[in-house]
């Protein structure tokens, strides 16, 4: 495998990211499987402490392989299901926490206001127009940001990487309210026919913010639960390396689709865990070189 190579997929679970070595990360950027969500992903997990036991593992590992200082995105949110609602935003907190991460900021991403995807709760209310009755229709998302080490980690010195190349365009981040804790962004219809069909997938405006608020050009983006591919693509065209992890064999077609049908050797590849044992050795290449480069040299 080239270093060359921007986008890496392996096939496998992310419970055990075995191939990256510690500290080789600079951003996770992903979004797990919703709890049992019943358009996307119904009765995927036999219990809801079986989907929690998944991501205490999965946080344990993201924790091992991200870059001291750097930052863990999980776009995630609580779940109603068959009536019930399950509290993940707070327990995926608690259990990033244990990880050993600290808790940064959570931004809201709202969707829509004529979008309700699974049904139009505050109905009840209509039919039932009295105290007690009142359930609201959810048009939002959480956007959970946590960091490995401290909050004042300085960058200046210790973040040998593309600064002026990572510019942020201030006037852009004003002017699209990137400022605030709320971000308004239209999601992924699920209309029949597109890419993504039958797997919540995150708009990439989602990962275009993220990536650009918390890495440089030529760092590594890791996104543990593949999906569609949405943060490969996104990594990619913002200039960064990618990696991710998917254990549904199935969605590689998808994935190729989503990355422009671009199957040329320098753009992706696609890794069976038993063929994957080479890229230890390339990640531990690429993070040397990150810090061979100087800060004054890197504009």
């Amino acid at each position: 495998m080239s270093d060359k190579q921007r986008i890496t997929v392996i096939f496998g679970d992310c419970r055990d990211m075995h191939e990256l070595p510690d500290n080789s990360i600079q951003l996770v950027v992903t979004s797990p499987p919703y709890f049992n969500a019943p358009f996307d992903y119904p009765d995927l997990f036999r219990t809801y402490d079986d989907f929690l036991e998944l991501l205490a593992e999965v946080s344990k590992e993201v924790y091992r392989v991200v870059a001291t200082g750097r930052v863990a995105c999980f776009v995630t949110d609580d779940m109603l299901v068959r009536g019930e609602k399950y509290p993940v935003v707070a327990d995926v907190t608690k259990l990033m926490q244990q990880a050993g991460f600290r808790y940064r900021d959570k931004i809201v991403w709202v969707k829509p206001k004529g979008y309700t995807r699974i049904s139009h709760r505050s109905g009840v209310l209509l039919q039932h127009p009295y105290p007690m009755y009142f359930y609201p229709d959810n048009i939002q998302e959480s956007i959970l940001i946590f960091q490995k080490g401290r909050f004042d980690y300085d960058f200046q010195k210790k973040i040998p990487v593309k600064r002026e190349a990572s510019r942020i365009d201030v006037g852009q981040f004003n002017r699209e309210e990137w400022n605030l804790s709320v971000w308004r962004i239209t999601n992924v219809l699920p209309k029949p026919g597109r890419i993504e069909e039958g797997i919540a997938a995150f708009p990439e405006e989602l990962p275009n913010r993220i990536i650009r608020l918390f890495s440089f050009r030529g760092e590594t983006v890791l996104d543990p639960f593949v999906g569609s591919g949405t943060t490969l693509k996104v990594s990619n065209g913002l200039g960064r390396y990618s990696i991710g992890y998917e254990i549904d064999r199935e969605l590689r077609p998808i994935i190729v689709s989503k990355l422009n049908g671009r199957k040329r050797r320098g753009d992706i590849n696609f890794f069976e865990r038993k063929d994957a044992r080479n890229l230890r050795g390339v990640l531990k290449n690429r993070v040397k070189k990150q810090r061979t480069v100087t800060r004054t040299g890197s504009g």
